[in-house]
């Protein structure tokens, strides 16, 4: 009986740590949600919208500043459709972690033309993600048009 209390003692933290999950850090997941964020800028930059539709999760909407709501397949449809940016890149990106959802705050800066006009437009953004078993993942944002600056 002694043996096998032993041999349980000794063995059960082993087990233990085998079958719990494995845990990133809130800073892992910060770093990993704000590299995820740069990454969806450079898609838009870069018109790259087979990495948008890989990466967006299959239920992502966008609410814009005017109201209408976009699926993923509305903004890859976009992308494809010629839309093009010279820059789209976040600054002031605040993350929050709620457990498996995050929520992250910024500005979001978009430069290019529109109809031959030059445009240069700022929008808060809020971007909401949820930690998936591939990562954490993109699944809804709202954007509002911030006034331009005087």
């Amino acid at each position: 009986m002694r043996i096998a209390d032993t041999l349980l003692s000794l063995l059960l933290p082993t087990l233990l740590l085998v079958s719990a999950p494995v845990m990133s850090s809130e800073k892992e997941d910060v770093q990993k949600i704000l590299q995820a964020e740069r990454d969806i800028c450079m898609a838009f930059e870069h018109e790259d919208a087979d990495w948008l539709e890989q990466h967006l999760d299959p239920t992502f909407t966008l609410t814009s500043s005017t109201g209408k709501v976009t699926s993923r397949a509305d903004e890859v449809a976009d992308l494809r459709g010629g839309t093009k940016y010279d820059v789209f890149r976040n600054r002031d990106s605040k993350v929050r972690l709620y457990g498996d959802a995050a929520v992250v705050t910024g500005i979001t800066r978009v430069e290019g033309k529109s109809e031959g006009q030059p445009y240069a437009l700022d929008f808060q953004f809020t971007d909401t993600y949820v930690r998936k078993p591939s990562g954490w993942v993109l699944v809804a944002s709202h954007a509002s048009r911030l006034p331009a600056k005087k």
